[in-house]
C-alpha cells in the first residue's frame, strides 16, 4: 500500500500516491480507506482496510470534483466487486452516460478489504469467541457506515451540499444494504436503484426460507420438464456419490447433498443450461469411466463459491437477523421441518422412495451445517460457524418509521420469479418504503443488472419520471 503524502491538507482525490490507469471508457483509481471496524468504539479501536475502485469518465478527469459519485453495493454476502474491464457496457456505461463517476466498493470481509478466510482468522485471533465476534461486525449496517465514512472523506469542501451525496445501486445483498443506508443515513443518498434486492423487513430467517424453498420446488419443476431425461441421469449421480468417497483437488468431498447445491444455478438466466451441461458430462464419465473425471469434478466444483468465499455462507444466514434473533441454521431447520420429502440427500431414502419415478430436487441459495464437513475451507471455520449461528448479539439493520417516512427517490426492480429473493416479501418492503417506486417483471432473474443493459437504463428512466405507467 502506498504511503499517505506528508500534506495532510491534500484532499483524498487530489493525491498523486495513488495508483491510476485507463480502462476502456474510463481513468480507474485504486483507493484504501482505514475505518473503524466497530464504530461505536471509534475513534481509537481497531480498524479495517477497505478497498475502492474508483472510475472516472474518460476525457473528465478534471471534474473529479464536481461529477456526482454512484457508489455500487455487490450482490452477496462475502462477494468483491468485479474487475469492470471497461465502462463502455453494462450498466456502467449507463452510469457514465447519466454524468456519474463510480465507486466500486470491496465490502469489507471480501476482495482486497480485510478479506476474511480461515488464514487471516487465525492469524489475528486463537478463540473462536474472538473469531465470532470480529466476523458479526461485517454485516451490513458497518458495509453501509464504511461507505458513509468514505463519502464524507471524498466529498469533503464539496458545495452545494446536494453534491456531497451519493447515488447508490445495490445488486442483491447491495440492495439489502441500501435499506439500510436509507436507515442510517437518508440525508447522504441522492437517489437510490435496488435491482432484485428489496430485502424482507423480518427479524430471523425462518419465513424467508419457508417461501424460497416453495420457489426452489417451482424451479425444480421446470427443470425437469427441460431436460426429463436428466431424472435418470441425477439418480444415478447421486448413487454413485453415496458409495464412493469423491474428493475435490482441494481436499473437499463432493457429497450427494452438495452435489445438490448446483441448484443455486437455477436462479440465473441459463443456469438449467449450466445444470445440465453438467449432469450430462458426470453421467457420461460414469457410462465411460465408472467415475467422474477431474474435468467434471474441477468444473462442478467451479460453480460453488463457499470455499473462496467463505462468509457467503459462515455470515449468510445473519444477513436476516435483528434485535438479538439468532439463525439457528434456519434453512437446515425450515426444511426438516417442512420440505424434507422433496428436498432429502440420503440415498438410503431416495433409493427407498415408494415412487421412485420422482426425480432428486437440487437445493438454491441455503447454507447447511454440514457444509463445515464437505468443503475444505469451510471445515477450518466451523466453530466460527457454529458460533455465528447461536449468536444473539445481532443489531437493528433497518428502521421502519425512518422508512416510512423516506423522501429519497428509490426505484428497485423486482423479479416476480426470483428463487433467491421472494417476491411477495419484497413487494411488502416496497409498500413500506415510502415513494419507491416498484417494477416487477417475470423478464429476467435474480441477474438481470449483468444479463441485460435494459434493467439499469428501465430504473433510470423510471426515477427521472420518463415512465409513469406502472
Amino acid at each position: 500500500m502506498a504511503q499517505r503524502p506528508s500534506n495532510t491538507d491534500l484532499h483524498e482525490l487530489d493525491r498523486t500516491d495513488i495508483e491510476s490507469y485507463a480502462i476502456p471508457g474510463g481513468v480507474v483509481f485504486e483507493r484504501f480507506f482505514e475505518c473503524p471496524l466497530d464504530y461505536s468504539q471509534a475513534p481509537g479501536g481497531r480498524q479495517v482496510r477497505v478497498f475502492v475502485r474508483h472510475i472516472v469518465p474518460l476525457g473528465k478527469e478534471s471534474q473529479v470534483h464536481e461529477l456526482p459519485f454512484l457508489l455500487y453495493l455487490q450482490g452477496g454476502p462475502g462477494f468483491e466487486c468485479r474487475f469492470p474491464g471497461s465502462v463502455t457496457s453494462g450498466w456502467y456505461s449507463t452510469a457514465i452516460s447519466e454524468g456519474y463517476q463510480l465507486l466500486l466498493v470491496d465490502q469489507r470481509g471480501t476482495g482486497l478489504s480485510s478479506p476474511i478466510h480461515a488464514d487471516s482468522l487465525e492469524a489475528q485471533f486463537a478463540a473462536a469467541k474472538d473469531k465470532v465476534q470480529y466476523v458479526s461486525c461485517f454485516r451490513a449496517d458497518n458495509i453501509v457506515r464504511d461507505c458513509e465514512h468514505i463519502r464524507a472523506i471524498l466529498c469533503r469542501g464539496r458545495l452545494p451540499e446536494k453534491d456531497s451525496k451519493l447515488a447508490l445501486l445495490g445488486q442483491s445483498f447491495g440492495g439489502f444494504c441500501i435499506t439500510t443506508y436509507l436507515s442510517l443515513f437518508p440525508d447522504s443518498i441522492s437517489k437510490a436503484f435496488i435491482t432484485g434486492g428489496i430485502p424482507p423487513l423480518v427479524d430471523g430467517p425462518d419465513a424467508v426460507y419457508r417461501a424460497t424453498y416453495e420457489r426452489m420446488i417451482a424451479r425444480n419443476k421446470q427443470y425437469y420438464e427441460k431436460f426429463p431425461r436428466d431424472a435418470a441421469r441425477v439418480l444415478a449421480i447421486m448413487e454413485h456419490l453415496s458409495s464412493a468417497d469423491v474428493l475435490l483437488s482441494d481436499g473437499g468431498h463432493l457429497s450427494p447433498r452438495r452435489f445438490q447445491q448446483l441448484g443455486i444455478n437455477f436462479g440465473f438466466t441459463g443456469g438449467f443450461d449450466t445444470v445440465h451441461q453438467l449432469v450430462l458430462q458426470a453421467a457420461s464419465d460414469l457410462d465411460v469411466l465408472g467415475k467422474l473425471s477431474a474435468r467434471t469434478l474441477a468444473a462442478i466444483a467451479s460453480t460453488q463459491s463457499f470455499d473462496s468465499n467463505p462468509l457467503y455462507c459462515i455470515l449468510h444466514e445473519a444477513i436476516y437477523c435483528q434485535n438479538g434473533t439468532p439463525s439457528l441454521w434456519s434453512a437446515h431447520r425450515v426444511r426438516e421441518s417442512c420440505f424434507a420429502a422433496e428436498f432429502e440427500h440420503s440415498w438410503d431414502k431416495i433409493s427407498a422412495r415408494a415412487d421412485s419415478s420422482l426425480p432428486v430436487y437440487f437445493t438454491g441459495e441455503t447454507v447447511y451445517p454440514w457444509m463445515l464437513e464437505d468443503y475444505a475451507e469451510l471445515r477450518r471455520l466451523k466453530d466460527v460457524a457454529q458460533g455465528l449461528a447461536e449468536y444473539t448479539g445481532w443489531g437493528q439493520l433497518y428502521d421502519s418509521a425512518v422508512l416510512a417516512r423516506n423522501t429519497v427517490p428509490v426505484a428497485g426492480v423486482s423479479y416476480y420469479n426470483d428463487m433467491f429473493v421472494d417476491f411477495n416479501l419484497s413487494e411488502k418492503t416496497a409498500k413500506a418504503v415510502k415513494g419507491l417506486r416498484q417494477w416487477v417483471t417475470n423478464e429476467f432473474h435474480h441477474n438481470g443488472l449483468r444479463a441485460d443493459t435494459r434493467v439499469m437504463t428501465y430504473l433510470v428512466s423510471l426515477l427521472r419520471g420518463d415512465i409513469t405507467d406502472l
